[in-house]
Parts: structure tokens; C-alpha cells; sequence
């Protein structure tokens, strides 16, 4: 097997083995009520406290990654783990759970990980589908709200909770002894990093995103076994098999979303799954049938998963040099939206007796990401065509219907003027006086008649020199047909043309 697929197994691996520590106290939250007497304010923050620390930590963790390698940023963070999973199984309070499950947060925190390190062995054009996979490392949720319960049932939840000891000794060791010892390092110091990417706008657009899109997996992941027991009055175990199927589906889908972002436009994307989450949003705001909620979560697993995949592939190809740091800001926000919709959805339903505010919030924050997405969706392509107008060879410039200079390229500065001398004015102060008014009217005629024209001219550089050009000038309409620019596009002829 190739090294970089050694690593990408071994890094997912471990994420699943991360993730599975992360939501222990969500998972067996039903049988530790038996035991520990909670009230659902209680139960919210218990459930929600170590998303916290798996969030907070992802920042550094991501920017420690890339300074000292996979290897041992997962082998010391499956070893100080053994602390606070021992810590819990021994509690006997809410404030040890929350001391415990505050940090058990590392688990999910070791997401950066993987999304700064695996990149480094892969091109361009695999990092959505390679992000994906490792992102099936979210499937440990499921394993663990799955067995658990049923482990549980049969030895009770704090041995069921010592048996994720075993797990993260082997996972520790497995780390130590096949990780990279050669991963590439980058050791830009973290204030230089953040400075470089704190005000660029698509940083802030991608948390938000994440924000939504694994905010939702993760507070449904810790929202679901407690509220289908107590709501629906579903059995333990029953609860427990429906929230691991919500998680399998947005995880399964976590590569499709990466790999729809490497073949396809990533914002296209990202537009069917806020779309999605909008109108899933609004269908569990009213709360219905057992069925009809079971579509409504489904609806959400599917966007999320796609989502979530579809996001980071964006990082990479926005923030390559400073990868660590925002895999970390926004896998942190991330994490982040997943621990304040548990304690929201809670304090509403204690005030109003449902949950439907809090869903339909999440439809209208969604629907706000939609039109941020479409909106970034155009600064992309406007973008796009300027860096092609400023990388053409020819020299450009472009007016207005009345004449009036609105841009010029690099090229035509090079040729001519400064942009900042041209801009404003009307082109005839280029006119080289070698045509006459027969000339240019009977240019304007053909490009009136055909929309362009084309051909050889004199016109004036900066320095006074008269210069002939190859000049191709075209009209610019609008979908209506209504015209509203000229462009014209010129190189520079040999002077024997004299």
C-alpha cells in the first residue's frame, strides 16, 4: 500500500476512534439519568460540554499540525484521553460529567488533524474527495450511539464506558508506530497566519457554512437519543439504532459532497444543501408524526453530509498556505454550532413547551447561507473574469455607451497610460490625428451594423510616440439586449508599418 493510503487509512481510522470517545456521554445519556438525578436543562448542558473543547482546541490543533505531524498530535491526544474517559466512568454528579465531558471534547477536536495533514500527500484535485473520506471518520458517532446502549443494557453504562480505554490505548499505539515521521512541517508562527487570514471575508463565509452544516450533525447527533426516548417514547436501544442511521447517512455522504466539490462548482452545490436544510428546517418546526419527523432528520443528514464535504474542499483551494489555521477556525465553528442549537432547542422548550422555534431558526439561518452562497457564488465569477482580463496578453479597455473609460488591464498600462490616467476619460485623447473623421465615423458605422469592428490603427502613447495596433472593438449587451458596453482589445504592430 502507498504511504499517503497508509495514512489516510490510519488518520480515519483514528478520527473514527476519536469521534466514538466524543459522544459517549450523548450516547448513554438515558441509562446515566437512572443513576445520576438530571433535569433536561442539566441533560443539554451535560450532553453539550464537550463540544466545547473539541471545538475550541481544533485551532491550535490545526496549526500544531502542520509544525509537528499527524503522528504525534493523535498519539497525545488518544493519551491525555484516558484521563477524563476514566474520570466519567467513575462520576457520580452533574459536575463531574461536565469536568469529564468537557474534556473528552480532545475526541472531537483531533478532526484538524487529518484535514491539514492528509492534504499534504495528495494533488489539488483529489483534496474534496480525500477530506471526504476522512471525514467518514464521523462515523464513530454512529459506532458509539449504536453499541453503546446495547453494551450498556447489558453491563451497565460506567463499564460500558471503561471499554473505551482499551480502544484508545491500541489507537495510541497504532499512531506511534505507523505514523509519518516524515510529514512535511510548516512552521509559520500562528500570529503571522491569522493575521494573513482574519479579514478575508470567504474565511468567515466557509465557518458560517460549517457552522450549519456540521453544527446541525453534531447537535443532532447529542439531541436525538434523549428527545426521541422522551418525546416519541421510543426504547433506548430503539433510539439509539435511529440516531446511529442519521449519522451513517451524513457520514457515507461526507466523501460524496467532496467528491461532487472536486467534479462540479462547490458553491452550486452548497446552494441544493442550504436549499435543503431550509425546507427541512420548516417541516420539523411543526413537529409532526414519528414519520414525518424521520423525513425531516433525514433530509437534514443528507444536506449536512454533503455539506460538509463540499466545504472543505473549499479550504484547501482558498487558504493553501495557511491550511493548518483555517482547517482549524473552521472546523472550530463547526464543532461550535453543534453545542449551542442542544441548550437552545432545551431553554425553548421549557419557555414554550415545543421545539419549533428552534427548527425553524435553523431553516432561516440556513436560508441566510443560501443567499450568501448565491451571492458568492457571482463574486466568484466576476473574479474569475478579471484575472482573466488582467492576464491577457492584449491590452484592453472598457467603456461605457457614452465613451467614458470604466477599466483597463495591466496590458494596456504597459503600452500606454496609468489606469489611474485614463479612467474617466473618453479614448479620443489616444487618437494619433493620422485618421481622419471619415475614419472613425465610418468605424463606428460597422460597429453599429455588426456589433464590432476590427483593423489596423495609429494612436499616441504617453511619451507622445505614435504607435500602430491591431484593434478590435465589440459591443456588450445584456440579456435584454440592451447595450452596455464597448470593449476594445489592441497589440502592438511593428513599427515598419511607418
Amino acid at each position: 500500500m502507498k504511504p499517503q493510503n497508509i495514512q489516510l487509512s490510519l488518520q480515519t481510522l483514528s478520527l473514527v476512534a476519536g469521534f466514538m470517545v466524543w459522544v459517549i456521554l450523548s450516547a448513554l445519556m438515558p441509562f446515566i439519568k437512572e443513576d445520576i438525578q438530571l433535569d433536561a436543562n442539566q441533560v443539554a448542558m451535560a450532553t453539550a460540554i464537550p463540544v466545547v473543547l473539541g471545538s475550541v482546541l481544533r485551532i491550535p490543533i490545526g496549526f500544531w499540525t502542520n509544525k509537528y505531524g499527524a503522528r504525534k498530535l493523535f498519539f497525545t491526544s488518544f493519551a491525555f484521553l484516558l484521563f477524563p474517559v476514566y474520570f466519567i466512568s467513575m462520576a457520580d454528579s452533574f459536575i463531574d460529567l461536565l469536568i469529564g465531558g468537557l474534556f473528552v471534547g480532545i475526541g472531537g477536536a483531533i478532526f484538524s488533524v487529518g484535514v491539514t495533514s492528509l492534504p499534504k500527500y495528495y494533488s489539488k484535485e483529489r483534496h474534496g474527495f480525500v477530506n471526504g473520506i476522512y471525514g467518514v471518520g464521523n462515523l464513530g458517532t454512529a459506532v458509539t450511539t449504536f453499541t453503546a446502549p446495547v453494551i450498556a443494557a447489558q453491563l451497565g453504562w460506567q463499564p460500558t464506558v471503561k471499554l473505551f480505554i482499551i480502544l484508545l490505548i491500541a489507537f495510541a499505539v497504532l499512531n506511534f508506530f505507523l505514523g509519518d515521521k516524515k510529514e512535511p512541517r510548516v512552521v509559520t508562527p500562528m500570529g503571522e497566519q491569522i493575521k494573513s487570514v482574519y479579514k478575508n471575508q470567504k474565511l468567515w463565509a466557509l465557518s458560517l457554512f460549517y457552522f450549519i452544516t456540521f453544527g446541525s450533525f453534531v447537535a443532532f447527533t447529542i439531541y436525538l437519543p434523549n428527545f426521541l426516548v422522551s418525546h416519541f417514547e421510543l426504547d433506548k436501544v430503539d433510539a439509539g439504532l435511529r440516531t446511529a442511521g442519521f449519522i451513517a447517512l451524513a457520514t457515507f455522504l461526507r466523501p460524496i459532497g467532496g467528491w461532487l466539490g472536486d467534479k462540479f462548482n462547490s458553491f452550486v452545490i452548497l446552494m441544493g444543501v442550504f436549499a435543503g436544510m431550509t425546507i427541512s428546517g420548516i417541516l420539523l418546526s411543526f413537529t409532526p408524526s414519528l414519520t414525518l419527523y424521520t423525513v425531516g432528520c433525514l433530509a437534514v443528514a443528507i444536506s449536512a453530509g454533503i455539506g460538509n464535504g463540499t466545504v472543505f474542499k473549499l479550504v484547501p483551494l482558498y487558504f493553501s498556505k495557511q491550511a493548518g489555521i483555517v482547517n482549524g477556525i473552521v472546523s472550530a465553528m463547526g464543532g461550535l454550532g453543534g453545542f449551542f442549537p442542544p441548550l437552545m432547542l432545551a431553554f425553548l422548550y421549557n419557555l414554550t413547551g415545543h421545539y419549533a422555534i428552534g427548527f425553524m431558526a435553523l431553516s432561516q439561518v440556513a436560508l441566510a447561507s443560501l443567499i450568501i452562497v448565491i451571492w458568492m457564488y457571482y463574486q466568484d465569477k466576476l473574479s474569475l473574469a478579471k484575472n482573466i482580463i488582467d492576464h491577457t496578453a492584449e491590452g484592453i479597455m472598457i467603456t461605457d455607451v457614452k465613451g467614458t473609460i470604466q477599466q483597463v488591464n495591466p496590458a494596456f498600462t504597459t503600452v500606454s497610460y496609468n489606469a489611474e490616467e485614463v479612467i474617466g476619460k473618453n479614448p479620443r485623447f489616444l487618437q494619433s490625428g493620422k485618421h481622419g473623421e471619415d475614419f472613425y465615423r465610418e468605424m463606428w458605422k460597422v460597429i453599429a451594423e455588426k456589433g464590432s469592428w476590427q483593423g489596423e490603427i495609429w494612436n499616441k502613447k504617453k511619451s507622445g510616440l505614435i504607435y500602430p495596433e491591431f484593434l478590435t472593438i465589440s459591443m456588450v449587451k445584456n440579456e435584454a439586449g440592451e447595450l452596455k458596453n464597448f470593449v476594445g482589445m489592441f497589440s502592438e504592430m511593428t513599427m515598419e508599418k511607418e
